[in-house]
């Protein structure tokens, strides 16, 4: 009877065998093929010393894991789950030595972005902050590569891409991902500030919100029924390094401005933020790294009260550098890249 039962067992097993593809290693991501991706000529442009066409045969090949969604009537839709190799977009622009147009009112690079175009003409942006500061850097790539990731049991076979394409690995739409990219731009930041380096006290009672130049309201106090997290921190500057261990609490920045900035897809693709402290200190975010990550990274919108650098403050909780930490906020811009 043993006999009989054990080898009832081993023919189950046989046939769920033979029913899943063959693992021979833990990777998951490597069970099927890459399909090569054309891409043409890239050149890099803007406020950057070398401009000029981009030798990619030079850079290291890079891979992320991506699940695409994009936004159909409103409303997000699955592409597919792939697999991407190419060229990080830090890799390409590490070593041209930035050029920027606003350097003698403000030096630092924080308040940079850079624009991408296809041979259409559209455009998508990133900001210089989460190309160069993230804790994870290399999530954004020149993809000439692309596999799927196929489920074990649908074996769902989404369709690949056939071009080279901007892959944005963090967005959680996938509006970013832009097919066959001819240039990459670095642009400052279009707004102007008065700057007061070594304020004290430094202290802005409320923030004021501008949409595309029109007042859209001002902040005095955290939102009532945001709930806050406490994120712990080992905060350390480009320039300064460490600045000690700290835990930051604060609201989720993208909860505070969420009734503001409305998520369609051109505000995913070229939507762009610029922060602004009491002392001009200054920063530019892309909309898609506060509003639309799928890393649940969190940019936390803190109330320091009376405290020096307050009332509010943004903690950039995504970032390895504390750079982009701007305190006594005075202003919130939204602006879209043209």
């Amino acid at each position: 009877m043993k006999t009989k039962k054990w080898g009832i067992a081993f023919f189950g097993l046989l046939a769920l065998a033979l029913l899943l593809p063959a693992q021979e290693n833990n990777d998951f991501y490597d069970n099927e093929p890459f399909a090569d991706l054309p891409l043409g000529t890239i050149e890099v442009a803007g406020e950057v010393a070398q401009a000029g066409k981009v030798d990619l045969a030079t850079l290291p090949l890079r891979m992320v894991m991506v699940r695409e969604a994009r936004m159909e009537n409103g409303k997000p839709v699955f592409v597919g789950s792939y697999v991407f190799q190419g060229y990080s977009l830090f890799d390409i622009l590490r070593e041209r030595a930035v050029k920027k147009k606003n350097e003698e009112e403000f030096r630092s690079i924080i308040d940079l972005f850079i624009a991408i175009e296809n041979k259409k003409g559209e455009k998508v942006l990133f900001s210089w902050g989460e190309i160069f500061y993230p804790t994870a850097p290399h999530r954004v790539l020149v993809a000439i590569k692309a596999a799927r990731i196929v489920p074990s049991q649908t074996k769902e076979q989404w369709p690949l891409p056939t071009v080279g394409r901007i892959v944005a690995a963090n967005d959680l739409i996938s509006e970013r991902n832009l097919d066959d990219p001819v240039r990459i731009t670095v642009l400052s930041s279009p707004l102007s500030f008065s700057v007061e380096k070594g304020k004290s006290p430094l202290f802005s009672a409320s923030v004021r919100i501008v949409d595309h130049s029109r007042e859209a309201g001002m902040i005095i106090r955290l939102p009532e029924g945001v709930p806050l997290l406490t994120l712990p921190s080992v905060f350390y500057g480009r320039g300064k390094g460490f600045h000690g261990i700290a835990y930051f609490e604060g609201a989720p920045l993208h909860t505070v401005l969420k009734n503001i900035y409305p998520l369609d897809a051109p505000n995913l693709k070229r939507g762009y933020l610029v922060l602004a402290g009491e002392d001009g200190y200054r920063a530019a975010f892309s909309a898609s790294e506060i509003f639309n990550r799928n890393d649940n990274g969190e940019f936390l919108f803190c109330d320091r009260d009376d405290k020096d650098g307050g009332r509010f403050s943004i903690y950039p909780g995504p970032d390895f550098f504390s750079d982009r930490a701007v305190k006594a906020l005075k202003e919130v811009h939204f602006l879209t890249l043209d």
